[in-house]
Formats: C-alpha cells, structure tokens, sequence
C-alpha cells in the first residue's frame, strides 16, 4: 500500500480542522463584493434605449413602454434565461439596472420567473 504513510497525518488533521461549508439555510450564505444576482431597475433613470435588451445573450430582458404620452418604461426580465453576465448593466448608459445580492430565485412555475424589475 503505496502513500499510507502520507494518507495518515492528513486524517489526523480533518479530524480538528473546521468544515468549510455552512448550516444553509439555516445561516445566510456571504456572497462577495461585485456578486452578479437578481437584477433590479429604476423606471425613472430608464430612457427606453432598450441597450440592455440588446447586448441580452440570452434574450432575457424586455422593455415596455408604459404610457404613450409620457417616456415611462417597465423592464421585465425572465429568471429562468438570464445568466447573470452583467452585460445589461454594464451597457446601461444611465445606470437604470443594477445587479444585487438576491440568488435565492429557485420556483417551480416557469410563468412567476418572468418578473417586472
């Protein structure tokens, strides 16, 4: 038996040291700076350019126009296309839609992941 010399300390060692994962859900899990999650849209900042909606790899994002008398816009986005590439935000020329921590998206009807941000 080859290498269990080295298996040995190693054990030892697994005994003491502290788990790397945590108690989820119980504990919330941290999630870093920079974290790309759900997303989340200002209707006032937005100027109906419909960039984001353009640079979507995956077509997720749709802008409506709310009223025809007034530059009012929605943004939907569907949850179960969007990869969370950040593109839609980065190409927003007025910083109408911003990533945040929310990755707790799971839902079993596929019509509640189309969502007005």
């Amino acid at each position: 038996m080859k290498g269990t010399g080295k298996m040995i300390p190693l054990m030892l060692r697994m005994l003491v040291k502290k788990p790397d994962t945590i108690l989820y859900p119980a504990q919330k899990a941290h999630v870093e700076e920079h974290f790309r999650g759900a997303l989340k849209f200002d209707q006032a900042l937005c100027i109906g350019c419909k960039l984001c909606m353009r640079v979507c790899p995956s077509a997720a994002i749709e802008i409506e126009r709310v009223s025809e008398t007034e530059k009012v816009f929605q943004a939907y986005v569907r949850m179960d296309r969007c990869i969370f590439c950040g593109q839609c935000v980065d190409t927003c020329p007025k910083k109408a839609l911003e990533n945040t921590e929310n990755f707790e998206l799971a839902s079993t009807d596929k019509e509640s992941l189309r969502k007005a941000i």
